[in-house]
């Protein structure tokens, strides 16, 4: 009994920063560097800010974009890891290394959401006064450069999980130096010094949401769970549609990075199918799981005399 397995992707892969001789940078990778460098220039500040105007708060901000720093450098590295081509250890290339980046960057992200509620809890029963005015020039910055970070980081018509990952750091710092802006102006003439705590509540809450989503979002593409659009029955159908073929089986997808996402499929075909068409068939299959965002197809032909055989029917 004859098999006949075809293989093929149904898209050219992207051509990455180490393709022929030049130093081509990922456009990913270019934006990441760039939100590192605005992060870490604004952590310089922040401490030089915090004792100036002898202010906790912003100190102990300096520390958590010190610890955001250190995650988009993190993710930097393992995202350029991620662009590079195959190899024999990884032979669908290394485009989970992003996915890797995602989940520790939304770890350290719900860490330090986890640490700002169990520092802002306290303040509601032990008040501390605060440098208002010198907490809304900082805020005023810390807008600007988180601002700037953040929509460097949006450019672009796609996002990958590590992407999303370090917006959230950037979306953090920027709302909370908002809240903090908002604080300040009341605080400065109020004195209703309770409000930096419960907007640090709000701030660490949605940011813990939407870690946790993105670490759930991560966990799914590890345990080879199926692509959120990917609709088996239809595409299954639409094969057994084609000329010839029998019967699909043996369907299985899965994403490597929730962007890039590989198919295997077995299809039936009757045992006088002229071999010199199975090409043919196969153009015509690998087109109908291309429109269903498959970029890796691997397709199985069996003849309906061995489909039994194999189902013992």
């Amino acid at each position: 009994m004859e098999h006949h397995h075809s293989h093929e992707h149904c898209h050219h892969e992207h051509k990455h920063e180490h393709s022929g001789g030049g130093l081509h940078v990922h456009p990913i990778v270019k934006n990441m560097r760039i939100a590192l460098a605005l992060n870490l220039s604004f952590t310089v500040v922040e401490f030089i800010g915090g004792i100036l105007t002898n202010s906790v708060a912003i100190l102990s901000d300096a520390i958590h974009d010190l610890g955001d720093s250190v995650a988009i450098a993190a993710s930097l590295v393992l995202e350029k890891q991620s662009q590079k081509g195959r190899t024999n250890s990884f032979t669908y290339g290394k485009r989970r290394f992003s996915t890797l980046a995602a989940f520790i960057t939304s770890l350290i992200l719900v860490v330090g959401s986890v640490v700002i509620i169990f520092q802002a809890v306290p303040r509601f029963f032990a008040i501390q006064p605060v440098h208002a005015e010198g907490m809304l020039w900082l805020s005023l910055l810390g807008i600007s450069f988180n601002g700037l970070a953040l929509l460097r980081l949006r450019k672009g018509s796609k996002t990958s999980l590590n992407q999303r990952a370090v917006m959230l750091h950037l979306m953090e710092d920027a709302l909370g130096w908002i809240a903090v802006l908002a604080g300040s102006v009341v605080m400065y003439f109020t004195d209703w010094f309770w409000i930096d705590p419960l907007l640090s509540l709000g701030i660490a809450g949605f940011i813990l949401y939407n870690a946790t989503n993105n670490i759930a979002a991560t966990l799914k593409i590890f345990l080879q769970s199926v692509p959120s659009s990917f609709n088996g029955a239809e595409i299954k159908k639409e094969l057994e549609v084609l000329p010839q073929v029998q019967n699909a089986h043996d369907l299985h997808c899965w994403t490597m990075d929730g962007e890039y996402n590989v198919l295997t499929v077995h299809l039936v075909v009757k045992k006088s199918f002229p071999k010199e068409e199975w090409s043919t068939l196969k153009q015509q299959a690998l087109a109908i799981v291309a429109e269903y965002q498959i970029q890796h197809a691997t397709i199985q032909f069996e003849t309906e005399e061995e489909f039994c055989a194999l189902a013992s029917c």
